[in-house]
């Protein structure tokens, strides 16, 4: 292809030198529009996705409700799904690279009656979902391992959690337990689930949130307990807000670059972990403040601190591309789990950033990243980044880009599993015309 920078299919050259200004329209949440999509597959009345992320994650999650036998009605602007009126006694469930999609999943379809295969890419694959499944098996699920035990390809043979209590460990992802306060909603009895250890924790209180939200039942009994009860959904509308996540994109690139920018539709007091984010832009030396359309990010100068950002997993590449324009060393700690993601992000990171001539010193747990253009001019001789699949690497290497002249970045089709559209929105940023914006 050939046109504007961002129109390649096989590399983009992020234009160095460039502010950032104007409005970011985000994509919807990617954690949202997945738990919409699991209280629609638990409920017994039709739910509409109100503004749901059309992207490769969570067109697999719709693939799999249809083959399931769930109807679907998808549009732009909503998708809407109906139980079924004849289940399959079975299927292939195809979950791509979604670690979100295969850890919900397993949990979801051991209450359905019938055999499910769930399988992925090789990276997912590699990607642990044993602590999960051994907390089904404990509730009375049949799992059988097609290949290495604790990953897929997995078998599950489904009916119904009686409930009870069962032990789960959410040291590797908070998302084993967001699986089974969902699938406890169709359980026979009340689920007691109790949670030695746990990563990620906002992504709990966002399950949570809109479990109770659609009618369900689920409640924190005391430290490190949950308890789920047989609940009917109410089903209706699900509406999906702005992707918080996203707006880590362009609110770190306004701060870098000096800019102004208004994130539409953001609330500071979203439910939504990665809000936090904006507070440590804040801390860092940005100026955020809410507006009646959402949250402006202006751009000053940046000084490194230290971050525990083991809630905040996805934000660790966005806030290590900031630290080498960041005055001082820039330390991110107790993120061992991020090894685990779709790439191993802290060892991706590491070798991009060094690739561009950023020093950085990778630990086991996390990085530390030093300032050293924050002051200086970085260097400018070409380099191509490699993003190792990974959606966050391309848009957290495209920020470097925009102060480190002659970056370019492979594959850049990586972004469309939560942003397809984030190359065009990325140049409307930068002041160039884009005639056709990205859903």
């Amino acid at each position: 292809m050939t046109g504007s920078w961002w129109s390649s299919a096989e590399r983009v050259e992020v234009p160095a030198g460039r502010v950032a200004r104007g409005a970011a329209r985000l994509p919807p949440s990617k954690s949202l529009t997945h738990r919409a999509y699991a209280l629609a597959l638990l409920s017994s009345r039709p739910v509409t996705v109100e503004g749901p992320l059309h992207s490769e994650d969570t067109r697999l999650f719709v693939e799999a409700l249809e083959k399931l036998g769930y109807g679907v009605e998808a549009g732009a602007a909503a998708v809407t799904v109906r139980p079924p009126n004849r289940p399959p006694v079975g299927a292939d469930l195809f979950c791509g690279n979604a670690g979100t999609l295969l850890r919900f999943l397993l949990a979801l379809v051991a209450t359905l009656p019938g055999r499910w295969t769930l399988d992925g890419t090789p990276r997912l694959r590699e990607r642990p979902v044993g602590p999960l499944a051994a907390a089904l098996a404990a509730l009375g699920a049949r799992i059988e391992w097609l290949g290495a035990a604790g990953h897929a390809p997995v078998v599950v043979h489904g009916g119904r959690l009686p409930g009870g209590r069962v032990r789960l460990d959410a040291g590797e992802s908070s998302q084993y337990l967001s699986a089974l306060l969902l699938a406890g909603q169709r359980a026979r009895a009340e689920l007691e689930i109790e949670v030695p250890r746990l990563v990620s924790s906002p992504y709990v209180d966002l399950t949570e949130d809109l479990i109770v939200r659609q009618g369900g039942r689920v409640e924190r009994r005391r430290e490190g307990v949950w308890v789920t009860s047989p609940s009917e959904l109410r089903g209706g509308t699900i509406v999906i807000e702005p992707d918080l996540s996203a707006a880590a994109y362009p609110a770190a690139a306004a701060a870098l670059t000096g800019g102004d920018l208004l994130l539409e539709g953001v609330s500071l007091d979203s439910k939504q972990g990665d809000v936090r984010f904006l507070r440590l832009l804040a801390e860092m030396g940005a100026e955020v403040a809410a507006e009646p359309g959402g949250v402006r990010v202006r751009g000053r100068g940046l000084a490194a601190l230290d971050a525990d950002l083991s809630a905040l997993p996805d934000q660790v590449p966005t806030l290590a591309a900031l630290a080498p324009f960041a005055r001082g060393t820039t330390r991110i700690s107790n993120v061992a789990h991020l090894r685990l993601k779709e790439s191993d992000r802290l060892a991706a990171m590491t070798a991009e950033l060094t690739r561009t001539g950023a020093r950085v010193e990778e630990r086991p747990d996390g990085l530390s990243v030093h300032g050293l253009w924050a002051d200086a001019v970085p260097p400018g001789e070409p380099v191509t980044i490699d993003p190792h699949h990974d959606h966050r690497i391309a848009m957290a290497m495209a920020l470097v880009g925009l102060r480190r002249p002659g970056l370019a970045i492979r594959d850049p089709h990586a972004v469309a599993k939560s942003w397809p559209g984030f190359w065009r929105e990325l140049a409307g940023w930068l002041g160039e015309p884009v005639a056709e914006r990205a859903p």
